[in-house]
């Protein structure tokens, strides 16, 4: 277990290296590690860039939802982020490019801050991440 997650801190480190441009040619995993990786660096910095700002509830234990349409909802919760824009705009790319949808129904009733919406975003993307990994081993 301890190799593995060292090579996966390895990859993720070499992503950060040429993290200054969209991923607009990576996998779906390597897209799914960079914002969980992304998410992670947010939350071990001192404050969340706008953590104070409420952006719509994603259901991402919702199973009557498919993968792809919570990818959409989580875009869009995240365009909303204007005032930090520069920080949410790798993530909003990366997801979109993941769901492939031109748009997505999304409750704005349930809100939620940007603080606690980023590690639900980081468990989701894992646990996919995780799901395409061992689908490739199989």
């Amino acid at each position: 277990m301890l190799p593995s997650l060292k090579a996966a801190f390895a990859l993720l480190s070499l992503l950060e290296l040429i993290s200054s441009r969209p991923l607009t040619t990576i996998s779906p995993k390597l897209k799914l590690s960079e914002i969980t990786h992304r998410i992670h660096q947010l939350n071990s910095g001192v404050q969340v860039p706008c953590n104070d700002t409420r952006v719509a509830q994603v259901a991402f234990t919702d199973r009557k939802l498919s993968e792809q349409e919570l990818l959409c909802q989580a875009a869009t919760a995240l365009t909303k982020v204007t005032r930090c824009k520069k920080d949410y705009e790798m993530f909003i790319i990366n997801l979109q490019s993941l769901h492939g949808k031109t748009n997505c129904s999304l409750n704005t009733d349930n809100e939620i801050y940007l603080r606690n919406f980023l590690p639900e975003l980081g468990n989701f993307t894992q646990g996919m991440y995780r799901r395409l990994a061992t689908l490739a081993a199989q």
